[in-house]
């Protein structure tokens, strides 16, 4: 952000700019600071995206003049070509006109590839990856700033907690906890509780119900969503075990033919969930149910004696479930 702030204000701009981490509100946000800065209409900017754009028509646009402007600005983002097939453009690069320039955005690169070497070579990378949560609680104490409202330190770590390290996520649920407390000043947990997504738990509700339809691929994307969010392998666990918990609770319910409200009543879990569950009672039976609790029992004595790492005992846990 330094680099690019301090480009910003002199002027002087590299001839290529490699934004590369896995937060993509960084990678758009870098992009269209450096867009706006380096070239003043879509005219000169020419923009590809995805696994299957065309080298060729790439170089064709970058040796075009620029049309009554400095310079020309190609950008190139989400096309995998730091991992695989870059080695065409690696070998242009260095033979670009001076006033063609490049800002390419990527989640991933390997780092030993040609492309890579050459964007290191020719500019700067520049890295996006999500802030530390020193870093992202000051970030949302300032949006709330801005809009006249407060929140202990402690409040925003349970926000952060509750809606996950994404930094699109934040930003949107930010600016709905400030919509929802009007003209109040102070925002604490219960408005959290109250209007914020709980992402975990959604991914938590989703990976069991993955479980339930036996699709394993999808469970364990989920989970590795989690872990890339930097959830605890630990607290994914025991959310697991309170999902099923909460199901079996539900299905004993709802086989003495007790109604929504009962159910409401008796399980703790939002109103405005209660048919998802009743939905989800119906992928499992009262055996498996009480199997899946019996595993992440057994799971959790796993981890805790040290048999087996953590995050690779949820693994198997989950590959097991959805067999």
């Amino acid at each position: 952000m330094k680099r690019i702030t301090e480009d910003i204000k002199t002027g002087n701009f590299r001839r290529l700019y490699l934004i590369l981490g896995q937060e993509a509100y960084l990678r758009i946000q870098y992009r269209d600071m450096l867009k706006k800065a380096m070239v003043s209409d879509d005219m000169n900017c020419n923009v590809y995206e995805g696994n299957d754009i065309s080298i060729p028509a790439i170089i064709d646009q970058a040796e075009t003049m620029p049309f009554f402007a400095d310079r020309r600005l190609i950008i190139i983002q989400n096309s995998g070509l730091l991992k695989s097939g870059g080695e065409d453009l690696a070998a242009y690069l260095p033979t670009a006109p001076e006033n063609t320039c490049f800002i390419i955005c990527e989640s991933e690169a390997d780092k030993r590839s040609k492309l890579y070497k050459a964007c290191q070579n020719m500019g700067i990378v520049v890295a996006a990856d999500t802030p530390d949560e020193m870093t992202l609680k000051k970030w949302v104490n300032k949006m709330l700033a801005d809009s006249g409202k407060k929140m202990t330190e402690r409040d925003i770590e349970y926000f952060l907690k509750t809606v996950g390290y994404d930094m699109f996520l934040i930003r949107n649920e930010t600016e709905k906890l400030i919509s929802y407390c009007g003209e109040r000043e102070i925002a604490g947990s219960a408005d959290v509780d109250m209007i914020c997504t709980s992402q975990i738990n959604d991914h938590i509700f989703d990976m069991v119900d993955a479980i339930g339809s036996r699709n394993r691929q999808k469970a364990m994307d989920l989970y590795y969503d989690l872990l890339r969010l930097r959830e605890p392998a630990f607290r994914i666990l025991s959310l697991i075990a309170r999902q099923f918990n909460l199901l079996l609770q539900a299905k004993e319910l709802l086989l003495k033919n007790s109604s929504k409200q009962e159910i409401l009543s008796k399980v703790p879990i939002p109103s405005f969930y209660v048919n998802k569950y009743i939905d989800q009672t119906r992928r499992f039976d009262m055996k498996a149910l009480k199997n899946a609790l019996e595993k992440c029992v057994e799971t959790d004595a796993s981890i805790k004696s040290g048999n087996m790492k953590d995050t690779l005992s949820i693994e198997l846990l989950i590959s097991e479930l959805s067999a």
